[in-house]
């Protein structure tokens, strides 16, 4: 070191020709830039770091004699002299966050950063890094990358978080290369340092991260419903066709009781459109919404946003170049819809880089079927959230190849996943001869009647997941999470049957079969009481089931003790036509748990001005009574229901004597049958151990309690 001097959060640091620079950005959040030849730059500007944080400038230095610290509140940082090296330590200084182990080293055409690596350290980040989550003792290249199979990188983020409790962002646009052995060596191909450096633990540094780069974007309701993409104008594998043929297909989904948001009814390739006011009128009818795909920009937004488009995906021939080019894109796409109508904007984009969460659905491209597609699917979706991207999927069946078992264990798992679309007009059978389209019904049964199971299945879970839409905007944490991020502390969660498996929220695990057999083994399950969701058999984590019974109509899902599942009535196929005089819970009672539901108009930008609605449910289990308590819903948005019913499924308690509300206590039926006709009352099955409650319509501004009374002591 050659020179030290600054003061109030902001530092300017001297090797020879090195110039370095220290600002604080908050107690806990500080930016290190580095340049050999003394000039720093910032290339990236305003792309990726829309508005810079306010410097925190309550600091302090002091001279201890190797180094120099400079101290906030949370942390200190030392610069040490001879030679220069950084190292960041808790507000003790002593317990390091992170260290140095060598100085910045640099060639002519990048510069590393080498740090010690603590002995049970652990790796995570990286953007979408396809066929892993975890990633010590790996190598990870955070770059452009049109590889769409194991060991691609197409969405990845120059951004990763250590277990040790830290989180860094390299500020560039420039390809890096992160090696997480020992000791930790990461670099981007450029000779200057920008990189902001976040303490915490692991979800607090992911929302640090997204707080700086974009937290997700709130998708409409409709995004979360599954989405269906063709080419229908004069589509060479299928002979001469129309736009106005998508309707047809949108048709299918509704004869069929299948759930469908959104098509896409161009491919870009070449397949252009017609008469898109009148094919976006016949969709609405279907309740899904116009969507078009791109190759060449987006040159005719506000015409095709007027006629009906709410949905925009782009394509690699546009936007495959990556970084700064795939981010404008995505801002441009977004905003092309919101510009032009009180919609949000809803857009899917192959390539992208830090920032993309704020703006899209990133999707790990184009690949051909095969039980390792499924497999390595698994932790690659699991992985992009531990870098603040909430959407992250791929086709359903893959894009290039079906095979009606393949597809249906695809579809099954990715029913967990927020944002899913079948991609059409490219696939051949499994021998590469036969053309077959890819709609969930077209392989007859059984595998249209499993398909609609779990379709019909995710659009009931769309308030579980509209709410953690929500909750994903506030914190940056998205919806699908390896075990690791809930379970931190357990080093199983970071083994290989936890690979294979993710958790949807915080409350269902899902353990996909990826393979051509009928039973399950490695089913990892932490602490915790987990029930079977179909059998209703409990299981006490941490444990491991093996020989699992897995028919193709079974996913093993299983639901975490103290769960409470907000879920729209039974036979819902669309957000829009739903019966919004009734919302449903799914309970697993244990000890004292809470819920707060999420709600808005699902379409508008309106929560936006605070046009939104909270819901607390409180459930309270002991051996004498189980109680739940739904308060009152606080705030209010267009459309918002005056009243609703409600129907509880609670399980695993005994059989109640009486259910009492305030009203007094309702009428025990004979059976499900009988519940569903009536108003109220309540029916326990003996078979499954589960207790169905319906309650009559109750005003949404006040709160009202139920109470299983068991008679237990």
């Amino acid at each position: 070191m050659t020179a030290f001097s600054g003061s109030q959060g902001s530092y300017d640091i001297a090797a020879g020709t090195l110039k370095a620079k220290v600002d604080f950005l908050a107690d806990d959040q500080l930016r290190l830039q580095a340049a050999p030849d003394g000039v720093l730059t910032d290339p990236a500007g305003r792309t990726i770091i829309r508005k810079q944080p306010e410097p925190q400038r309550d600091t302090s230095t002091f001279d201890a004699g190797a180094y120099y610290g400079i101290r906030a509140k949370d942390v200190v940082l030392r610069v040490y002299k001879h030679p220069l090296r950084f190292g960041l330590y808790r507000a003790d200084d002593r317990t390091a966050v992170w260290q140095e182990d060598a100085p910045l080293r640099w060639s002519t055409s990048g510069l590393r950063q080498s740090l010690t690596r603590g002995a049970d350290e652990q790796f995570f980040g990286g953007g979408e890094q396809n066929g892993s989550f975890s990633h010590r003792d790996q190598t990870i290249h955070v770059a452009n990358s049109t590889n769409w199979n194991e060991g691609g990188y197409n969405n990845s983020q120059p951004f990763y978080v250590s277990s040790a409790g830290y989180g860094v962002f390299r500020n560039t646009f420039a390809p890096g290369l992160y090696d997480f052995g020992s000791p930790v060596r990461t670099g981007q191909q450029e000779r200057r340092l920008d990189a902001y450096y976040f303490t915490g633990d692991v979800k607090s540094v992911i929302g640090q991260y997204t707080a700086l780069v974009g937290k997700p974007f709130m998708p409409p309701v409709y995004g979360l419903e599954p989405g269906d993409s063709d080419c229908y104008l004069h589509n060479a594998n299928r002979g001469e066709r129309h736009t106005l043929d998508a309707v047809k297909v949108a048709d299918g989904y509704v004869q069929n009781q299948m759930p469908l948001g959104w098509m896409l009814v161009n491919d870009g390739y070449g397949c252009g459109y017609e008469n898109l006011p009148q094919t976006g009128e016949g969709l609405r009818k279907d309740h899904a919404q116009l969507g078009l795909w791109t190759q060449n920009g987006l040159p005719n937004q506000a015409e095709e946003v007027k006629a009906g488009v709410r949905v925009r995906k782009l394509d690699v021939a546009w936007v495959g170049n990556g970084y700064d080019f795939a981010l404008n894109a995505c801002d441009q796409a977004k905003s092309g819809i919101e510009d032009n109508s009180d919609a949000r904007g809803f857009v899917w984009l192959p390539v992208s880089w830090a920032g993309a969460q704020r703006c899209g659905v990133l999707w790990s491209g184009d690949q051909s079927l095969s039980w390792d597609y499924i497999r390595w699917q698994i932790p690659t979706y699991a992985g992009a959230t531990m870098s603040g991207i909430a959407y992250d999927t791929g086709d359903v069946g893959s894009i290039f190849r079906r095979d009606p078992k393949m597809y249906t264990r695809d579809l099954q798992w990715k029913a967990f996943l927020p944002a899913i679309m079948t991609m059409d007009g490219w696939a051949k059978d499994m021998a590469g001869k036969e053309q077959r389209d890819q709609q969930p019904w077209l392989d007859g049964e059984p595998y249209t009647s499993i398909n609609r199971k779990y379709l019909q299945l995710k659009e009931r879970l769309l308030p579980y997941m509209y709410t953690l839409s929500a909750e994903a905007t506030r914190t940056g944490i998205g919806a699908v999470r390896p075990l690791a991020l809930e379970y931190p502390d357990d080093p199983a969660a970071l083994g290989p049957n936890a690979k294979y498996e993710f958790l949807a929220g915080p409350d269902f695990l899902v353990a996909p079969v990826y393979s051509d057999t009928t039973t399950r083994d490695g089913i990892y399950l932490p602490e915790g009481t987990w029930t079977d969701y179909w059998t209703g058999r409990t299981y006490q984590g941490p444990t491991t089931i093996n020989g699992y019974s897995a028919p193709l109509d079974t996913l093993p899902l299983f639901v975490k003790g103290g769960s409470i599942v907000p879920m729209w009535p039974k036979g819902t196929l669309s957000w829009e036509n739903r019966d919004r005089g009734e919302l449903d819970y799914d309970l697993y009672p244990q000890g004292d748990s809470s819920y707060t539901l999420y709600e808005d108009d699902g379409v508008t930008r309106q929560f936006n001005a605070g046009s939104s609605a909270t819901q607390r449910v409180d459930v309270h289990a002991n051996r004498a009574v189980t109680t739940v308590t739904v308060g009152a819903s606080v705030g209010s948005y267009t459309g918002k229901p005056a009243s609703r019913g409600y129907r509880f499924s609670v399980h695993g308690q005994p059989a109640p004597q009486l259910v009492v509300t305030q009203g007094g206590p309702l009428p025990r039926l004979d059976s499900a049958a009988a519940l569903d006709s009536a108003s109220s009352g309540w029916y326990y099955d003996a078979a499954t151990g589960v207790t169905q409650i319906r309650t009559p319509a109750v005003s949404t501004d006040r709160a009202f309690s139920v109470n299983l009374i068991h008679g237990g002591h």
